[in-house]
């Protein structure tokens, strides 16, 4: 088995933000294998996540972006569990980042729980007036609506947007991964948008 050095751990702990003891403990999990260490911390700060989103975050900023022009804005509410975190470069470009996203993409709702049950109804009856004519089975229709209001719900709610900056993750990918490496749960609680001339 390889000797884990500190400058291997200092390496890991550079690379993933994981604490001194939990860097060791990956690499002699693994034999020393910088990747596979990696990979251990990232399952781990991930795992860890998901049980830090369900804690009070009553800290945060306000994320603001102008768009060159000065003819559309955006501001963000970006909270976190301490006034520390809020602090630190990467909340802060993580708040730049939303309201940037918030500009480009132009989402109306943060979640799926916020978007009224009227405008749901409506947009359900929509589809369902679509496939009205397809001669498909009823369960088919339904599970074809559903696909057609998941669509919808990534267009118009944020955490559900594909990130403007990598649109390989969503805007709570993008949260949950800020989670995992700052350690705290992080909520976006609401945003607006501001374009001249519009309503």
């Amino acid at each position: 088995m390889a000797e884990i050095t500190a400058e291997m751990v200092k390496l890991l702990r550079e690379a993933t933000s994981a604490g001194v003891l939990d860097c060791k403990k990956a690499l002699t999990e693994t034999s020393g294998d910088f990747e596979g260490a990696v990979e251990i911390l990232r399952k781990k700060g991930l795992a860890s996540a998901a049980k830090k989103a369900s804690r009070e975050a009553n800290e945060g900023l306000i994320g603001v972006y102008v768009h060159p022009g000065s003819k559309v804005a955006s501001v963000v509410e970006v909270n976190c569990e301490t006034d520390f975190v809020a602090r630190t470069d990467e909340f802060q470009q993580l708040s730049r980042d939303l309201a940037m996203h918030v500009t480009a993409a132009r989402p109306t709702w943060v979640a799926r729980e916020d978007v009224p049950a009227d405008i749901i109804a409506k947009e359900r009856e929509v589809y369902g007036e679509q496939m009205a004519t397809s001669g498909k089975p009823a369960q088919v229709v339904e599970r074809i609506v559903e696909g057609k209001l998941d669509k919808w719900y990534s267009e118009v709610c944020l955490l559900e947007q594909p990130f403007v900056k990598d649109a390989d993750i969503t805007i709570q990918e993008l949260l949950t991964n800020r989670i995992a490496s700052l350690g705290e749960n992080i909520k976006v609680r609401r945003f607006s948008r501001l374009e001249v001339g519009a309503e």
